[in-house]
Formats: C-alpha cells, sequence, structure tokens
C-alpha cells in the first residue's frame, strides 16, 4: 500500500515539476518587466486611436506623449549602462510621434531592449559603476530607476484610460 501510495504522489508530482517558473510579479526583476510590459502594451493597444490625443489639461503630457515619454526615457537610461540608443530616436519625437501604431511600435522597441539588455547583464556586470545627472549610480540600480519610471507612467495611463472610459484590459475579470 505506501509502495503504490508513493508512485501515486510521485507520478502525479511529475507534472509539476516540469511546469516552467510563473511569470509576472514577484518573480525578481525579469517578471515585474514583463509584467509592466504587458500592462503598458495591454492598455496602449486596448486604448482607441481618438484617445492617443487626449490631455487631461492644457500642458499637460497627452496619453501619446506619456507612451513616448517612457519609450525616450527607457533608451535613454539604459544608454547609460552601455547600450546605445537607436540612431533615428529624437527628443522631440515625445511630441511627433503621435498615431496609435508608431506609438506602440517605440514602446514594443524599448521595452524588448531593456528586456534583453537586463537579461544579458551578469551580478558582477550590475555592480558597475557609471555616472548619469552629475551622480555616481550602479547598474542595477538604473535598472531599478528605469522600471520604477515605467510602473510610476503606468499608473498615470491607468488613470488617463479610466478619465476616458477606458478600462484596464487586466481589471475587466475582477
Amino acid at each position: 500500500m505506501r509502495k503504490t501510495l508513493f508512485l501515486l504522489l510521485l507520478f502525479s508530482a511529475r507534472p509539476l515539476l516540469a511546469q516552467a517558473p510563473p511569470e509576472g510579479i514577484w518573480q525578481g526583476y525579469d517578471g515585474e518587466w514583463r509584467h509592466v510590459s504587458r500592462q503598458l502594451i495591454a492598455l496602449a493597444e486596448a486604448t482607441p486611436e481618438e484617445k492617443f490625443a487626449w490631455r487631461p489639461a492644457p500642458g499637460v503630457r497627452s496619453t501619446s506623449e506619456v507612451y513616448m515619454h517612457v519609450a525616450l526615457a527607457n533608451f535613454y537610461l539604459l544608454s547609460v549602462t552601455g547600450p546605445k540608443m537607436p540612431a533615428t530616436l529624437k527628443q522631440e519625437m515625445e511630441k511627433t510621434v503621435t498615431s496609435k501604431a508608431d506609438v506602440i511600435g517605440w514602446l514594443k522597441r524599448s521595452l524588448d531592449a531593456v528586456k534583453e539588455a537586463h537579461l544579458a547583464e551578469s551580478s558582477k556586470d550590475l555592480e558597475r559603476k557609471v555616472h548619469i545627472a552629475d551622480r555616481d549610480a550602479t547598474v542595477d540600480g538604473m535598472y531599478l530607476r528605469i522600471i520604477v519610471h515605467a510602473n510610476e507612467h503606468m499608473g498615470q495611463l491607468v488613470a488617463y484610460a479610466r478619465m476616458t472610459g477606458v478600462a484596464p484590459p487586466w481589471s475587466k475579470s475582477q
């Protein structure tokens, strides 16, 4: 009886061991980055094209400008750690890239660049010192700034979406 029970437990546990680790929140930096990246893209894709020009008040970034700000900041902050910014990237793109397709394209490109660069870093690389805005930091600190910045604007974009009648896709099931 014990042997049968043991074999039953062993064979029923095998599928659990073969499963990939869960993704998303609480899975370290890479999981958190995947989580915020998916949310940013899902919210951008759920937002109608005409809402990309919406801004809560004069002088405040529009929806497309917030997304482009995130993309530009991702490339800039990442460049402090070593990777070069795309040659076609210009600061004024925050205001000039406004179509939904173009904004999402740049956003995805920036999110992927951060993901790939972080995956390539060794623990020793993350300890390396860098200099930004008259301050010393570490590569690890730069990645922390990138993810905090993305999450900060994720919250802003959720507020924008709700003010324009767009429900974040992940909240519809709750």
